[in-house]
């Protein structure tokens, strides 16, 4: 019993549906038979040569491919349908479907009957172009015309409904070929794995992998190479070496393409190591590492800053014949970049287009993006003019780090015009108006950052954390803290939730205004929503505490960090010294000042001059002294402040005179 299928079409013949499908695919080649007229004056060499290229099917170019078909369809008689059907699957192979479908009609014109071959390859035809319900109607006909279904035909069109991410009627149709007592074969399982695979349920390709040798069908490398791939991407290496290690336990030996998903999968788990063994075992089963393989374990190593290894691999890949690619280049140019060897970079890109590499916009952006950092804006402009020359287009990514190099360079004004001009080419984004508005809040043009802030919401643009961070600091930096409420309020009511970043600012900025009750408040709002502050957040405390005189409350704050798990970092340290100093508590600030060491926590620069500071005040010269011998030893230096409290002190005092001459070698 023939079970109806919901793809089924009714009605029309085979021939009028098929030329609906042409006429929607709106092939080139629909009306170039039917115009055709055999020259009489063909030499008998060039007839032989087409029939020959016809029935082998040897040709390479479209053209000698039509050439051959308008000569052997004048011929008597005609080729057969197995001959038409090789001519066919050969333009296949080329991705020519749309002309595969045009000759076709042409063929069935000409009075040759279809065969399940030439129907499989219709409907192959019109799955890879995106027309899988028109392939169903191919299927449908096969009924009509006697003919049985194959394998191969249920599998084209589950790749077909794979392909148009129509996984779930993939795997009804799967279930119904099983049921009308099809038996899959394993491309049919790879087609279904790969399809689970692309949409996210490995799970359900794992358990069909273990059902296969249940139906009689063993899988092979591409049913585990999907598989693994999957899982790798999804950063589940060990699932996947797992599998790997299975897949060789049934002598299933891995491809080239095995070894380079689990050394990718590998290296983003940073696990470098274990991608050089996967390699080294590549070469021990004499597979040679392409230059995907060793492209992936450059950009590992560069990433990780061992840029030196990289340049290793780099020369090796070379040695062994590997020609590198654009990706090769720009992963190691970037790595160099980072690691601050420009210079080799740069002569890096010049061995890249001596190669007849074609630079791309991301090693662009790596080159430029440096540049600007480096406040060499100049530079940055005569790449960006290389490029154009080049024909690549400058994104948004590049006019970004120009705007960010010329901010850097206290050149707003520029800034603004590359952003205008970004604007009106409609590509500034999100990261294009933070950067401008970080700009100009370091430039204390709070007003014209505020500007800028109000223009996202007039181009639809939502500001995101980094926006409201970037204006809440600048507006507690110009002294406007009521402003930067509001912003903060803003952001609450517009959906973005603070984080611990947006707390401590706002916190910070409240202590350093003297608002200690409100920063408290936010504290206690902070611990509501379950966020746990961190060392930042109390350093700003402590200082705020201090700042308005209640050194108790910031020496009780400073001890409950011990209590709750919490190490002080250096600038806790650095708060509660300097209000002890300023409190005249020294010997409680020297105390805290030792403790540092003692619990690992090294006392830097500012730390020092905070206690010298405290001591000469209190005109506690030998401890000065001892401390000033101290930063001389350690390398670290006299800040301004302390320098000049000496120099007001040495008038009368030989001991201090001693001192001076000390931090004069410093």
């Amino acid at each position: 019993m023939m079970m109806k299928m919901p793809w089924r079409r009714k009605s029309r013949s085979f021939h009028l549906q098929l030329q609906g499908a042409i006429g929607t695919i709106q092939s080139p080649f629909l009306f170039l038979f039917t115009n055709y007229c055999h020259s009489s004056t063909s030499t008998l060499k060039n007839a032989r040569f087409f029939t020959n290229n016809f029935k082998s099917a040897s040709f390479t170019r479209l053209d000698d491919a039509i050439a051959s078909f308008n000569h052997v369809i004048h011929m008597h008689p005609l080729p057969s349908r197995v001959h038409f059907n090789i001519f066919l699957s050969a333009l296949v192979k080329m991705k020519q479907y749309h002309t595969v479908l045009s000759i076709s009609k042409t063929i069935e014109l000409l009075g040759i009957s279809h065969n399940i071959y030439s129907l499989n390859i219709l409907i192959n035809c019109f799955c890879r172009l995106h027309l899988v319900d028109f392939g169903f109607s191919v299927f449908g006909k096969m009924f009509k015309f006697r003919l049985e279904p194959t394998t191969v035909t249920f599998t084209t069109l589950i790749n077909g409904l794979c392909i148009e991410s129509k996984m779930d009627k993939a795997v009804e149709f799967f279930d119904d070929m099983v049921a009308r007592g099809y038996q899959p074969n394993v491309y049919t399982f790879n087609v279904i794995v790969k399809g689970l695979c692309k949409f996210g349920k490995t799970n359900l390709a794992i358990e069909l992998l273990k059902e296969m040798a249940d139906r009689g069908c063993e899988p092979d490398v591409v049913t585990y190479n999907a598989i693994i791939d999957t899982l790798c991407k999804d950063e589940l290496v060990g699932e996947a070496l797992e599998l790997f290690s299975q897949m060789r336990n049934k002598g299933i030996s891995p491809h080239v393409i095995t070894y380079n998903s689990l050394i990718h999968g590998v290296c983003k788990l940073g696990q470098k190591n274990q991608a050089l063994a996967l390699m080294n075992e590549m070469v021990e089963q004499n597979i040679l590492p392409n230059v995907y393989t060793f492209s992936v374990l450059i950009d590992a190593l560069c990433k990780d800053g061992m840029v030196s290894e990289a340049q290793n691999t780099f020369n090796i890949m070379i040695q062994r014949g590997v020609e590198p690619n654009v990706v090769t280049y720009t992963s190691l140019i970037d790595g160099l970049c980072i690691s601050d060897h420009f210079k080799e970079a740069l002569d890096l890109l010049k061995e890249m287009v001596g190669r007849n590499i074609s630079p791309n916009v991301f090693t662009f952006n790596i080159l430029i993006d440096t540049l600007c950092k480096k406040g060499l804006v100049s530079n940055a402009q005569n790449i960006i003019k290389i490029m154009i020359q080049r024909c690549v287009e400058p994104n948004v990514v590049i006019y970004n780090s120009l705007m960010d190099g010329y901010c850097l360079c206290k050149q707003i004004d520029k800034a603004r015009k590359v952003f205008d001009l970004m604007v009106t080419n409609e590509i500034a984004n999100i990261f294009s108006y933070n950067i401008l508005i970080n700009g100009y809040c370091n430039r204390k043009m709070i007003d014209d950052a505020k500007g800028i802030f109000d223009e996202m919401s007039h181009k639809g643009l939502v500001p995101n954390a980094v926006t409201y961070h970037t204006l809440i600091k600048g507006m507690f930096e110009a002294g406007r803290p009521q402003n930067a409420k509001e912003l903060f309020k803003d952001m609450c009511s517009h959906g973005q939730q603070p984080n611990i970043v947006t707390f401590s600012i706002m916190i910070d900025g409240l202590c350093r205004q003297g608002n200690l009750d409100e920063a408290l408040t936010l504290l206690k709002a902070m611990e509501k929503s379950q966020l746990k502050p961190n060392v930042v957040i109390y350093s700003s405390l402590i200082n705020g505490m201090c700042k308005v005189g209640k050194i108790n409350d910031a020496k009780e704050l400073f001890s409950s960090l011990f209590e709750i798990g919490l190490q002080p970092d250096v600038y806790v340290y650095y708060a509660i010294m300097k209000g002890l100093c300023q409190e005249g508590l020294m010997d409680e600030a020297y105390k805290v000042f030792k403790d540092m060491e003692k619990v690992g926590c090294l006392p830097n620069n500012f730390c020092y001059n905070i206690i010298i500071k405290g001591f000469l005040r209190h005109e506690d010269l030998p401890k000065a002294s001892e401390l000033i011998n101290e930063i001389v030893d350690k390398g670290f230096c006299a800040d301004d402040a302390t320098t000049e409290l000496v120099v007001h002190l040495s008038r009368n005092n030989y001991l201090i005179l001693r001192l001076l001459k000390v931090l004069a070698r410093i």
